[in-house]
């Protein structure tokens, strides 16, 4: 029992050992544990993510590649077979080969070259690496090529034999070519090319053999269809990506083509392939390569494409090596800084936490000295200090700030009226587009930027009466061809007052919600009037329609259409701009509404007005251009 006591208090002191017992040991192996360790883990397992996708996502091209390429296989494959019927269904084909003693054996020869160079020449059959054998069964052999020995008709006869024969290579046609036992067509993946090599380098053509049959069903004949594959996969690659390699093999591993041609496919890498599905993708290390591979089920073929795994992830390797090692130099450097830094702002941190949290408390006379202090300590203490001081200065700008608030809301809801308009002129410039043409749209644009240049122009609150009203002209030529002169607008206002300071775009939504909620719903015309008159020292301007009235506008509002901002937003501009000294009114007439506000009167006559011509009394808008060239003073 003393012994086990005596070898725990040896034991105990070695585990308090392991535990920093300075604050700044503290931070530093908690900033390694918690922060550095984790992070580094994280950025390593992201990055195998990351090249996991790619190698995913290049799989996946690739593998679409390789389909695409079976495709086109299977495309020579169609075009041969199409090709094999357009033969059987030519009748001079079908004469030469049933009745050879009609014609000469030169005759014969120069009729059927003459329909396999018909077929070269045909843009939907032709294949520049397809080779066309004929035989009849009068000892005749005919070929799409110039064989450089003699045709001998025995061995094709017994080549046909084994192709169609149910039984295998060693079985022989029937002897009654009326009723042959064999198969109508067969395709052979691994034909010997026994007889094209004087044509064709290649081991192997992928051949299809089959009877010539008459309408009857009777054979008449036999056909061989050649296709030089190794050809085709050369020119098929020639698009694709150059640091890939691609093979051909059988599905017993054994190569039929490769692309460049000494690429080879290990063994190990080829066992895999025949152990795995009909397509996937493997990542050979050893050799550092990422293979994909499809298999073709109706010629046992396997479709194989391997890149280097260091062309796929030599920029990731990069990217990682460059930010792995930056990261570790910035951490060690924060580390160094830390330390630092700790030992500079532990000793003054006490009374750094009891003076703000005396500021805290609502005491900003409180300072701390900066006689002790340095470096970056000194630079708090003063931060500190400065701050307290710069409080009092805030808060006096607050209450200026308030202040200017309210000017900043005015130009807010001046902004709100905007989207708005421009809504409805731009669905009004797409009925006037449909309607009649591109006049009315340019007349509607210069319209239009009249009413955008001054909503946009926030520097100016108020503007010239004479100004206004052309603003309201800009609307109501816009408003009148989108409702096809449906209504008419008069304005009465003195000549005197035409150069009255009026708060900018205050009549056009007065305006507007006289046609919207007014006068369009009417089925008759409707009329509009603008007064404008100087009553003692206040400026009354009114808006009055013969429209539906507010309570029929009302009920007929559709379910869920958006609450106008018009009236609320100018109700809330006249009370910030003037104060109190404005008021605005609204009058149901039955029939109609009259909308008067109120503003005081306002003069800015300017020192030269360099205006030719004066604002009329009075214009009518009721129809016609020259009726707004009126009410807009002859300008």
């Amino acid at each position: 029992m003393r012994q086990w006591f005596t070898q725990r208090r040896i034991f105990r002191p070695s585990l308090r050992t392991l535990i920093p017992q300075k604050l700044k040991h503290r931070l530093f192996a908690a900033f390694v544990l918690l922060i550095l360790v984790p992070f580094a883990l994280l950025n390593v397992y992201n990055y195998r993510q990351i090249e996991r996708v790619v190698e995913e996502k290049i799989s996946r091209q690739s593998r679409d590649q390789l389909v695409q390429l079976n495709r086109t296989l299977e495309d020579q494959m169609s075009i041969a077979y199409k090709t094999l019927i357009f033969l059987e269904q030519d009748s001079s084909v079908r004469g030469v080969l049933q009745h050879p003693e009609n014609r000469t054996s030169l005759e014969n020869q120069a009729l059927i070259e003459e329909k396999f160079k018909s077929l070269g020449n045909s843009f939907f059959l032709y294949n520049p690496y397809v080779y066309f054998t004929l035989l009849d069964f009068h000892d005749s052999v005919y070929t799409s090529y110039a064989p450089r020995v003699q045709l001998e008709y025995q061995p094709y006869r017994a080549l046909f034999a084994s192709q169609l024969s149910e039984e295998g290579e060693n079985s022989a046609l029937s002897a009654d070519p009326s009723a042959p036992d064999g198969l109508y067509y067969r395709w052979d993946p691994r034909d010997e090319n026994n007889i094209l090599r004087e044509i064709s380098s290649v081991p192997y053509l992928l051949s299809l053999y089959a009877y010539m049959r008459d309408a009857g069903g009777e054979p008449y004949g036999l056909a061989r269809i050649g296709i030089d594959y190794s050809s085709w996969f050369r020119s098929a690659l020639k698009d694709m990506p150059g640091e890939q390699d691609y093979f051909l093999m059988t599905g017993s591993g054994e190569p039929l083509a490769a692309s460049p041609q000494d690429a080879r496919l290990t063994n190990r890498i080829i066992a895999d392939i025949r152990a795995g599905g009909d397509h996937a993708y493997l990542t050979d290390r050893e050799s550092g390569m990422l293979v994909n591979y499809v298999y073709i089920e109706s010629l046992d073929w396997y479709m194989v494409s391997r890149i280097p795994l260091n062309v796929l992830f030599a920029e990731i390797s990069e990217l990682k090596s460059r930010y792995f090692l930056t990261f570790y130099g910035l951490t060690a450097i924060f580390i160094l800084f830390a330390f630092m830094i700790s030992s500079a702002f532990l000793k003054p941190l006490s009374l750094l936490q009891t003076r703000m949290k005396e500021a805290a408390s609502k005491n900003l006379r409180v300072r701390i000295s900066e006689e002790r202090s340095r470096g970056e300590v000194l630079e708090l203490t003063r931060t500190f200090n400065t701050m307290l001081e710069d409080t009092h200065e805030l808060i006096r700008k607050l209450k200026a700030e308030e202040r200017q608030k309210e000017a900043v809301r005015v130009h807010m809801l001046l902004a709100q009226m905007n989207p708005h308009f421009l809504l409805n002129t731009l669905n009004t410039m797409k009925w006037s587009s449909i309607r009649s043409g591109s006049e009315d749209i340019t007349e509607m644009c210069v319209s239009l930027g009249k009413l955008l240049e001054a909503s946009l122009n926030s520097e100016v609150e108020l503007i010239h009466l004479k100004d206004e009203i052309e603003l309201v002209q800009a609307y109501l030529h816009i408003q009148r061809i989108r409702y096809r002169d449906a209504f008419g607008v008069t304005c009465q206002f003195d000549e005197e007052l035409e150069y009255a300071l009026v708060p900018k775009l205050s009549l056009q939504p007065l305006v507007e919600n006289a046609i919207r909620h007014g006068v369009s719903p009417l089925s008759r015309r409707g009329e509009i009037a603008i007064h404008i008159r100087r009553e003692d020292g206040s400026l009354e301007l009114e808006v009055e329609d013969n429209g539906v009235g507010m309570e029929e506008s009302r009920r007929q509002k559709r379910v869920g259409e958006r609450q106008g901002i018009g009236l609320s937003n100018l109700r809330e501009r006249l009370q910030l701009l003037y104060r109190g000294e404005s008021g605005l009114e609204i009058v149901d007439l039955k029939p109609g509404t009259r909308v008067r506000f109120r503003i005081p009167f306002l003069l800015s006559t300017p020192y030269r007005a360099g205006i030719e011509g004066s604002i009329s009394p009075q214009f009518d808008q009721e129809g016609g251009d020259a009726d707004v060239d009126r009410a807009a003073g002859g300008r």
